[in-house]
């Protein structure tokens, strides 16, 4: 891929960008290190010609994620917010990025949705349209590796920080570079980004080694819940809400827990169920091989990749939602 990021990306998309003076930033609820990391990233990006930049964010960021450089400039104040809004006028860019769909912005969406322009950056395969200008590339590895392109195409300037939450983007959407949607052009803007000074060591110690005892405990409990189908083809784990209490843990803890079972050999698809206390369970896949788990994420009103997707369900038992799933999963892999 060796392709201009001016032609890759949409002119109107820059138009956008190179006129308004203020943008909002937002990414999805729930965010992830590819949603964070390229949250603060295009904040010092446009900061750094000339914008005037407001990070908004449903809850605060994840204590796995509080070693990212300018994690502070994110706001969870809806005040704040409206105050940004009021001042910038009619000069004003809503920036929505790592969204698979409007929902996903959260309780807010219909208030954040009203502004025009609304950019859209985004690379899941599963993207269901909304704003007004998008780029949309499901080939990219992470919405991040896309965000280092908007920077070449803006000649902006990238700092160190701004680097860093980029690396940690493409890292963990990418799997540490190892799910199908690793590209050359995704080690080469990697290497473009240690060049930068970021140490790849520094960035996998925060991310895989700075566990609790409460999310160890956590993880004994889950992996006691393995149950494998369609000739261990397929491999379910659960989270419930009273796994949370007794552990001390928190629904954070549960991130990477997904990739445990992956790891077996015959497992072409893992599936991690968790309660989320609020009546609601939530579902993530993770697949190796040809078995596109969009694909069935879909089938729930979810999406994601081809290897990793995910949905949430309402008025659901954990044993109802294993067994819809399985189903769905069989269908796919017959």
């Amino acid at each position: 891929m060796n392709e201009s990021p001016a032609r890759i990306i949409p002119e109107p998309l820059l138009t956008e960008l190179r006129g308004a003076s203020h943008v909002v930033l937002l990414t999805h609820s729930h965010p992830d290190g590819d949603a964070l990391g390229s949250l603060f990233a295009c904040a010092a990006i446009l900061e750094g010609i000339g914008k005037t930049v407001f990070c908004f964010l449903e809850e605060p960021v994840s204590h796995h994620y509080d070693f990212l450089p300018e994690k502070d400039r994110a706001s969870c104040d809806l005040d704040e917010y409206h105050r940004f809004v009021a001042a910038a006028g009619s000069n004003l860019v809503m920036v929505g990025l790592d969204c698979g769909d409007g929902d996903r912005l959260g309780k807010l969406k219909d208030e954040f949705l009203c502004i025009e322009p609304f950019v859209v950056i985004d690379h899941h395969r599963s993207h269901r349209p909304f704003g007004t200008v998008s780029w949309v590339d499901p080939c990219r590895s992470s919405t991040g590796e896309m965000i280092y392109e908007l920077a070449v195409a803006l000649q902006a300037p990238i700092s160190y920080p701004c680097a860093y939450n980029l690396y940690v983007a493409i890292c963990t959407d990418s799997g540490s570079f190892r799910y199908e949607c690793t590209t050359s052009r995704t080690m080469q803007i990697a290497a473009a980004l240690l060049d930068m000074g970021v140490r790849p060591e520094e960035v996998g110690s925060h991310l895989y080694d700075k566990y609790s005892i409460e999310r160890l405990k956590l993880m004994e409990m889950v992996l006691s819940t393995i149950a494998l189908f369609a000739d261990d083809q397929i491999a379910f784990m659960h989270v419930t809400d009273e796994m949370l209490r007794q552990s001390g843990a928190s629904i954070q803890d549960v991130e990477g827990f997904v990739d445990l079972p992956r790891s077996l050999f015959s497992v072409k698809v893992a599936v991690l169920i968790k309660e989320t206390g609020n009546g609601a369970i939530a579902v993530s896949m993770r697949a190796k091989g040809q078995c596109d788990v969009a694909r069935v994420a879909k089938e729930f009103d979810g999406g994601g990749h081809r290897n990793a997707a995910g949905f949430r369900l309402h008025g659901k038992t954990v044993d109802e939602v294993r067994l819809a799933v399985k189903e769905a999963l069989c269908r796919v892999l017959s």
